[in-house]
């Protein structure tokens, strides 16, 4: 009768142990300001300034914050963020329009000044430092009458989220096959209903990364928002800092607004996700 014989435990080498440690080390000091803020909003104002490297030990949890930002100016923290989502969803419906035709048009067509000058244009965009540009959307909004407006902060929003739309959906147009598109051109169909019809129903993984990552941009923008906005149009991401008195900073206050700003963007992620990394990989591994 054979006998089976047992099978050695794997062994864990160092180098595993070394990068999970490395991981672990990284996870926890990108969720420690988050830990800090969620602790803090449910800390007086005395606790909240004697601040320990472990915020959570030794305080009691009270709703004072919670309740004063949901109660006495729940109105006017739910219209900034009523403001902030306006502001970043029309930033990146008109990223994502004009974007994804760019995007396509480098992807299929040649220019004369050559399509990598023009991507590594679009890419720049991203590289100007944005206070460069503060001063002539400042004048451009009053000049148009689009000063506290959304329509001004959507078209500065979109300005300068615009190259993610153009080049996640560049490459994900690139490594689309283009015998689907020549088949559609060969039945009589025409570039724009090809575009329209064929290409961008199958781009909907890179619209919804782009989507995604546009609105978070869009959503967290503080620097215009601060200067082209006072009471109509501003968004949450000012109102975080509205929060000084004459006794300092109050950073209950702080943490909760904080993780109400952090929310929407989150939970709109999470159920997206899989969409994100199938259009952000999409194209990165050729068989």
């Amino acid at each position: 009768m054979a006998t089976q014989t047992a099978q050695p435990a794997p062994r864990i080498k160092p180098g595993q142990i070394v990068l999970w440690l490395a991981v672990i080390l990284v996870t926890l000091v990108a969720l420690y300001p988050f830990l800090w803020a969620i602790v803090t909003s449910f800390k007086p104002q005395r606790d909240a300034l004697q601040p320990t490297l472990i915020p959570w030990l030794q305080f009691d949890p009270i709703m004072d914050n919670w309740n004063a930002e949901l109660g006495r100016t729940g109105e006017e923290n739910i219209n900034a963020l009523k403001n902030s989502a306006v502001i970043a969803g029309g930033a990146t419906l008109v990223a994502l329009s004009l974007g994804t035709s760019a995007g396509y048009g480098l992807a299929r067509f040649r220019f004369r000044i050559g399509n990598r000058n023009l991507a590594s244009w679009f890419l720049s965009q991203r590289f100007l430092p944005p206070v460069a540009t503060l001063i002539p959307f400042f004048l451009m909004l009053q000049r148009l009458d689009l000063f506290d407006t959304y329509l001004g902060m959507i078209i500065v929003n979109a300005t300068f989220v615009m190259p993610f739309a153009v080049l996640i959906t560049r490459d994900f147009f690139a490594d689309f096959p283009k015998e689907l598109e020549e088949a559609a051109l060969v039945d009589g169909a025409s570039h724009r209903q090809v575009f329209l019809r064929v290409a961008l129903p199958i781009a909907g993984p890179a619209l919804v990364a782009a989507g995604i990552i546009c609105f978070t941009f869009a959503w967290n923008e503080f620097l215009f928002a601060s200067v082209l906005t006072v009471r109509d149009a501003q968004p949450f991401t000012v109102k975080i800092i509205s929060t000084g008195t004459v006794r300092g900073i109050h950073f209950g206050f702080v943490s909760t607004r904080l993780l109400m700003a952090v929310l929407p963007p989150l939970i709109l992620s999470l159920f997206v996700q899989r969409y994100i990394v199938r259009g952000l990989t999409m194209g990165a591994v050729k068989g």
